[in-house]
Formats: C-alpha cells, sequence, structure tokens
C-alpha cells in the first residue's frame, strides 16, 4: 500500500513538472485558464473568468434574446480565449439583430403595411401618364411603407393593455415584454418622421402632407376611438382609403375626379370585411374592451346588413371608371362580376348568421382587393392626350393674358403664330352642372350649344 501510494505520488509530480514545463513554453501560466460556465436552467451563456472557483451569472441580455445554449468548449490558452470571445460575440450579435428585426416586423404589422404600399403604388401608376417613373414610385412606396409602420406601432403602444388581454395579440413584442415601450416610441418616430421626409423631398410636399395626416388620424384618432364608439370601423375606412390619394398626388401633384376610384373602392370594401372580422373575433373584442358594432348585435343581423350595403356600393364602380376614362370597357365587366360575387358572401351570410359563412364573406374579401386593383392596373387608358390638352389650354390663357408679349411674338416669327392659331383647339367650358341618369349623385357638365 505505501509503495503504490508512492508511486502514486511520484507520477502526479511527474505530471505536475510536465505541465510546468509545457505552461512555461507557451507562457502560460496554469491559474489563467478559463471556465466557460454554463447554465442549463437559463439555456444561456456565461463570461468568461480567470478562476474556477468565482462564477459568473448569464448576461441577461442574452436570456432576453432568446439565444440558445452553447457547447462546452474547452478553452486552453490566451488565443482559444480570444476565439471563443470572439466566437460568443459575433454569435451575440446574430442573434440581437434578429431578435430586433422580428420585433420590428410585428410592430410594424408588416403584412397590412405592404397592402398599404401595394394601393399607395397602384394610385402612383393611375396618376401617372403612359411612362411611369420607377423612382418615383420606389421613393412613394417606400415612404409609404414608414409612415404605417410608425402607425401601427403607435397603435400598438396605445393599445398594449388591450393586446395583454386578447389571444391573438398577447404574443405582439410590447404586451410579450420583448420589446420595451420608450424602445417602441422611438423606432416609430424615427419611422413616421424619415418616411415624411422622404416623401416631401423625392415626391411632393401634398404627398407628404396626407402621410402625415394618416398617420395621425390612424394613431390618435382611430386608436383612442376603438374603445369610445363603434363608429371607428367607419373612420378606420377613411384610413385606409387615403393610401391610394397619396400615390396619386406623388405621381401628378394634384388630386382630381379620377384618383378617387380606387380610394372609394378601398372606403367600401373594408366595411365588409371589418364586419366579418368583428364578428368572428367578438369574444377577443369584448376582452380587449372594444367598442364594435357586432358587440351590440347579439343576431348579427344589423352587421349583415351593414356589409351587404357597403358591397352594393361597390357595384358602379366599374362603370364610373369606365365613364370617366380611367379604363376600358372590359373592367366595367369584370369589376361589377367581382362585386356581385362579394355581395353574394354578404346576402349569404344576412341569412345564415354563423362563423362559417362570415369566414367564407372574409374570404372574399381578402380576394376582391387584388383582383379590383389587379383588373384597374390591366385595363387603365393612358390619358396623355387630356394632358397635353391641359397643358395647351394653359400656354393659352397665358399668353392671352400677355397682350404686349403676343404682339411682340407676331412681330418677329408671323408665320409660327399664324400656324399656332390654325391647329388651336378651342375648349367649350361648362356653363351649367346636372345630375344624369342612373347616378343622380354625379355631376355631369352642360355645354352651350355652337
Amino acid at each position: 500500500m505505501w509503495r503504490r501510494t508512492t508511486s502514486l505520488s511520484h507520477f502526479t509530480q511527474i505530471a505536475t513538472s510536465s505541465s510546468s514545463k509545457f505552461h512555461r513554453h507557451l507562457n502560460i501560466q496554469p491559474i489563467s485558464l478559463r471556465l466557460l460556465q454554463f447554465s442549463d436552467a437559463d439555456h444561456g451563456y456565461g463570461l468568461i473568468t480567470r478562476s474556477s472557483s468565482t462564477a459568473v451569472e448569464p448576461a441577461s441580455g442574452a436570456a432576453k434574446l432568446g439565444i440558445s445554449g452553447l457547447d462546452r468548449v474547452p478553452a486552453i490558452g490566451a488565443s482559444a480565449d480570444v476565439i471563443d470571445a470572439t466566437t460568443l460575440g459575433a454569435r451575440g450579435v446574430v442573434d440581437m439583430a434578429r431578435h430586433y428585426s422580428r420585433c420590428y416586423w410585428e410592430l410594424s404589422k408588416a403584412k397590412l403595411s405592404m397592402l398599404v404600399v401595394a394601393t399607395s403604388g397602384a394610385g402612383y401608376v393611375l396618376g401617372s401618364g403612359s411612362t411611369v417613373d420607377l423612382a418615383g414610385l420606389c421613393y412613394t412606396c417606400a415612404g409609404t411603407m414608414m409612415v404605417a409602420a410608425s402607425a401601427n406601432t403607435l397603435n400598438q403602444v396605445f393599445e398594449v393593455k388591450n393586446d395583454a388581454m386578447m389571444n391573438r395579440t398577447m404574443r405582439r413584442p410590447l404586451p410579450s415584454g420583448r420589446l420595451t415601450i420608450p424602445h417602441a416610441v422611438t423606432w416609430a418616430f424615427s419611422a413616421g418622421l424619415a418616411g415624411t421626409a422622404l416623401l416631401a423631398s423625392k415626391a411632393n410636399l401634398l404627398a407628404a402632407g396626407l402621410g402625415a395626416s394618416n398617420l395621425f388620424l390612424y394613431a390618435f384618432v382611430y386608436t383612442p376611438l376603438k374603445q369610445i364608439h363603434p363608429v371607428n370601423t367607419w373612420v378606420g375606412a377613411v384610413v385606409g382609403a387615403i393610401p391610394p390619394l397619396m400615390g396619386w398626388a406623388a405621381a401628378s401633384g394634384h388630386i382630381s375626379l379620377n384618383g378617387w376610384i380606387l380610394p372609394a373602392a378601398l372606403y367600401f370594401w373594408q366595411i365588409p370585411h371589418f364586419m366579418a372580422l368583428a364578428y368572428l373575433c367578438r369574444d377577443d373584442y369584448v376582452a380587449g374592451g372594444y367598442k364594435m358594432i357586432s358587440l351590440a348585435d347579439p343576431s348579427g343581423r344589423r352587421t349583415a346588413l351593414v356589409a351587404l350595403r357597403n358591397c352594393i356600393y361597390l357595384i358602379p364602380l366599374g362603370y364610373l371608371a369606365y365613364d370617366w376614362g380611367i379604363t376600358s370597357g372590359w373592367f366595367c365587366l369584370e369589376s361589377t362580376l367581382l362585386a356581385l360575387a362579394i355581395s353574394g358572401t354578404a346576402v349569404s351570410f344576412l341569412l345564415n348568421r354563423t362563423k362559417g359563412t362570415a369566414r367564407r364573406m372574409f374570404h372574399a374579401s381578402l380576394l376582391y382587393l387584388p383582383v379590383f386593383m389587379s383588373g384597374l392596373m390591366l385595363h387603365r387608358i393612358h390619358n396623355d392626350d387630356q394632358h397635353s390638352l391641359a397643358t395647351e389650354n394653359t400656354m393659352d390663357n397665358m399668353v392671352i393674358s400677355h397682350p404686349t408679349t403676343t404682339h411682340n411674338q407676331e412681330t418677329r416669327k408671323p408665320d409660327k403664330v399664324k400656324h399656332a392659331k390654325d391647329n388651336k383647339v378651342i375648349s367649350r367650358p361648362p356653363v351649367a352642372y346636372a345630375s344624369v341618369a342612373p347616378f343622380p349623385f354625379l355631376p355631369a357638365p352642360i355645354y352651350a350649344s355652337s
């Protein structure tokens, strides 16, 4: 026994002396060996320490970011320490970027914001002539996306307590605690200011003003109104109808009568869309404390009637687009059939008020909007002749208002002035406006007889 202990002690001394020579050769002290602390409870990673007796708790930031546990990696030497620290730092940066990207995506309601961008882009194309400025279109869509993201973020900031009580919203970044409210407010104001500035600098002040007004209307009027009165649904429909006007204003610099077709479609479309959603999510809206028309309508009859009425309002839009020279006659036919289809689902919901028929109307509303906008883009008619005529009439008025300039031009270049007068298009201003069947609310110009 004494011999075995002596031999074991001798073996330990040899191993220790060999280890000391090895560490002396690498210029490493035994006490400088690092140990990587690992926590199974938090599934995080700890910091590198100089002594195995001093443990460091896992970083709280890593636990918040949801970083998965790392494998135990034995670190030997200073070079290994640097490699491990670099690896852990790079992984932490990647996980942090992924975390905040997901939070910003959810705060911005990216899918809804992309739908808003699509309607704004469609308005830009409709407001353009035969040539669409792609750079201007991209700037308008980017500015609209930032403004929409800001509005949606502020909406979640104001409704954080309500979202925490609803099953479909309690996992959002703010109710779940993945992000703080000051951080979300900073993100909202940064995105809103950047989007408005982009629209003002790359489009025009009219588009920027519409964007800023829509942000204010959504965040500071519609959002608090949801907990006060059911009229919030109609205010929200106005909010959804403004982005196409932003696109039209960004492309043309003004808002004309023709630019109201797509906003009108969006306004009337949103009512049956929201009515179906409010009927399907009545329990959630009750838990969240929201005032919806479906909550004061136990039978669902009033909700169905409101949805059907606004579906019927969609029927004449195709005719108006054709009559005003925006699209060809094919769109008139397609739009009418599409409106009749969604009206049929509303009739079905009225006759049989169940979640199944409400869900069918909701799915029909999801299909209606992209098909309507696609048809509007496909069958649109370029109005370059109207733009050139308006420009020519403006130039003629400028010439008439300056007789001295006209006389000088006739004196210098009589042949060109005479040729311009011969080719001049004389437009008759309307002397009155009257209604025309079958739409008595539509003004029609009456011209004086020649």
